[in-house]
């Protein structure tokens, strides 16, 4: 039997995750979902693998465990190639930190910290660790945002999250390229994305989010990139031979035929989901 290609994939079961997830379940793929909840209506064609593992990424350490256990079990031949791609993420209460000091407030920064950063920082560790000596060709991909490149009132933990995904980004790429056969990287800011996260920061209350204005103009103006136009841009960038050249990058430049840039790409509109 052929070498199938390894997709390992976060945040699947909505959105621009689940919108990837359709894309990726192609005869001579094994794709593996980890998700707080399974991923709807996902069924894999002739010739594909599909695995769902359910796992709340705000305590990443069991799912990062499986995922190292999973693959020490693989043998390293078995797949051709093997990606890494961390899309799940989560907003905190939109509100200014100064209104976040009681328990629930406090609860939602920590999982959107938890969820954007620390769980792609240790699935990536068991990912890297794993397959070291694999042969094939192996990648990193972060799903960031504008918004980890951009400031806005009101949403510090999910941009501080952004943030630090690109800057890890740039260290694992570093430590990568001193390997031999070391994973190529790149954390990718997909584009302003038409998910429930948008839904959210447009919902939103302007006395406390000052940006509300602004996306649900970009609603009424149909500037949101549907999650499946999003996801083919995403996977096209992932196999570009530019892929990891630089370890930040916006999906956006691909399209104006413009080099990865590593402070990110065209002034990014908005958050992306």
């Amino acid at each position: 039997m052929s070498a199938s290609h390894l997709y390992i994939l976060t945040g699947a079961s909505r959105g621009l995750g689940l919108a990837l997830a359709r894309e990726l379940l192609q005869p001579g793929h094994c794709l593996v979902l980890i998700a707080r909840s399974a991923a709807p209506g996902l069924h894999a064609p002739p010739g594909a693998q599909l695995t769902q593992w359910q796992h709340d990424l705000g305590d990443a350490r069991a799912a990062a465990q499986q995922l190292g256990q999973w693959l020490a079990q693989q043998p390293p031949g078995r797949h051709a190639s093997a990606t890494l791609i961390n899309n799940a993420g989560a907003l905190a209460q939109i509100a200014p930190l100064r209104e976040c000091a009681q328990a629930p407030a406090q609860a939602s920064i920590a999982n959107a910290l938890r969820v954007g950063l620390e769980a792609p920082m240790l699935l990536s560790a068991s990912f890297l660790g794993a397959t070291a000596e694999w042969p094939g060709a192996r990648k990193v991909l972060n799903i960031s945002s504008g918004l980890g490149r951009r400031p806005m009132a009101a949403q510090a933990a999910y941009c501080a999250a952004k943030a630090g995904m690109d800057h890890f980004s740039r260290c694992l790429a570093l430590e990568e390229a001193a390997r031999p056969n070391g994973a190529r990287v790149c954390s990718l800011a997909p584009g302003v994305i038409d998910t429930d996260m948008q839904l959210q920061l447009r919902s939103a209350d302007p006395a406390h989010f000052p940006d509300q204005p602004r996306f649900a103009r970009l609603n009424a103006q149909e500037e949101l990139s549907s999650a499946g136009a999003s996801a083919a841009r995403v996977l096209a960038w992932l196999r570009h031979p530019a892929f990891g050249r630089e370890p930040v990058a916006d999906v956006r430049s691909l399209d104006t035929g413009a080099s990865a840039m590593p402070q990110g790409g065209p002034s990014p509109a908005g958050a992306r989901r």
